[in-house]
């Protein structure tokens, strides 16, 4: 196969990137009317409503369901954790922890002339709700990244849910789980799931925030829910785009192009570069390295609809070409990246150098791998420390400072019409004056 170039020197080139772009989001359908309808059983019927969706959805035939994992089941499930993977997920939490750490922010107090105290304090969300997904994409990874920022915020209760009514659970979940201090790990998934996060029922706890991955369904749902309880972003599929040049090795390029492809057939991988020849040798990379590939069929589709490679001849074209697309993750493999670098606004995260592949972000460089996708990142950034806390502006005002500061809030007020605003003020002026 060969994957759709576009000259990015060409006149509308800009236009049809956008266009191109806009495709991929427009296939997510919008679920809207399925989800409300989920939503208001969930609210109305509660438990009943979450199980039978979920036999529903994974098809199930189970008389009776256990809608968490008890005590017993997650010893037995922990003993059978294979001792390599253990080991893997604790170096991993110690990194991911140890990055956030430095995230955490500190509250402040100052006095201004009128000896006025203005103080920033933060505290932490008190419930969070973590989705992992079940199936295929059922990864310790998930767990990591969405826990750990809520437990360096100071977040006291984390449930996390997986899809597994049927008790085939990924092993590994349960021990990053456990590793991260979860208070309860649910067993079922999708929309009713996380209506149950979002209002509670007798046996799913209601949380403050929703975090986490998922199908249409699940992002949809988050949308829906949202005012009435917090969630981290309507995360889409993934994505990658690489900027290379004459330099970078071909084999490479194409690797970390099929490593984003094999995640989704909606993934979407592009290069970006000035090199002719480049293409033609990442494309031939490209085809041998699908055939060795286990989710070649996925990888596939992903590369043939949404893969793309922009053709830019200079630098201030790449630096358009990236600032467009706002990529999820963006390695640079050239000679010129400090150059690149200055000009990047949109990007979730930055991998640069042949050493520094996507893959070891999402699991144990240390940074968050919960990233903004679908262009989000033109106005928003990875899930950090700072999601689980709120911050909180406290404000002592003294005689002195209400007798000199009162007079501009007077006129403020009135000037906006809200006498009941300016005459709160005058009645403590004239009241501090007597």
């Amino acid at each position: 196969m060969k994957i759709k170039v576009l000259n990015f020197n060409n006149k509308n080139s800009l236009k049809i990137l956008k266009l191109f772009l806009d495709k991929r989001k427009s296939i997510q359908k919008n679920q809207t009317r399925i989800v409300s309808k989920i939503i208001q059983n969930v609210k109305k019927n509660g438990d009943k409503a979450v199980i039978s969706y979920e036999k529903k959805f994974s098809k199930l035939k189970l008389k009776s369901a256990k809608i968490f994992f008890s005590t017993a089941e997650i010893n037995k499930i922990l003993k059978k954790t294979d001792l390599k993977i253990k080991k893997s997920i604790d170096l991993a939490f110690n990194r991911i922890k140890k990055f956030h750490s430095k995230q955490k922010f500190s509250s402040f107090t100052f006095k201004d002339r009128y000896k006025n105290q203005l103080s920033y304090k933060y505290s932490s969300i008190e419930k969070v709700g973590v989705y992992v997904p079940g199936g295929t994409a059922s990864y310790p990874s998930t767990v990591l990244m969405n826990c750990i920022p809520a437990i360096v915020a100071g977040v006291k209760n984390i449930y996390l849910t997986t899809p597994s009514l049927d008790s085939k659970v990924n092993p590994a979940i349960v021990y990053a789980a456990k590793k991260c201090g979860v208070k309860k790990i649910y067993k079922t998934g999708g929309a009713h799931t996380i209506a149950a996060f979002a209002y509670g029922t007798k046996k799913i706890e209601k949380v403050d925030k929703i975090v986490g991955p998922g199908n249409a369904f699940v992002a949809c749902a988050k949308k829906e829910v949202y005012g009435d309880v917090g969630i981290d972003m309507v995360a889409g599929p993934s994505e990658v785009s690489i900027v290379a040049d004459k330099y970078a090795d071909p084999d490479l390029v194409a690797a970390d192009l099929i490593a984003q492809a094999e995640h989704d057939i909606y993934a979407q991988s592009i290069l970006i570069t000035n090199n002719k020849n480049l293409i033609h040798l990442v494309n031939l990379s490209v085809k041998k390295q699908l055939t060795k590939l286990p989710k070649k069929k996925i990888a596939y589709q992903s590369l043939k609809k949404f893969g793309l490679v922009v053709l830019a001849k200079n630098k201030k074209k790449i630096i358009e070409a990236i600032n467009t697309i706002a990529p999820e993750h963006l390695e640079l493999y050239t000679n010129f990246n400090k150059e690149i670098i200055k000009g990047i606004k949109n990007a979730g995260s930055i991998f640069i150098g042949k050493f520094s592949p996507e893959a070891i972000g999402d699991y144990i460089a240390g940074p968050n791998h919960v990233l903004p996708t679908s262009g989000s990142a033109r106005f928003s950034s990875g899930l950090s420390v700072n999601d689980f806390l709120k911050r909180h502006s406290v404000i002592k005002i003294t005689k002195t400072g209400i007798e000199r500061l009162g007079s501009s809030v007077i006129n403020l007020a009135q000037h906006e019409n809200l006498d009941g605003h300016a005459n709160s003020v005058k009645l403590r002026i004239k009241e501090k004056g007597n």
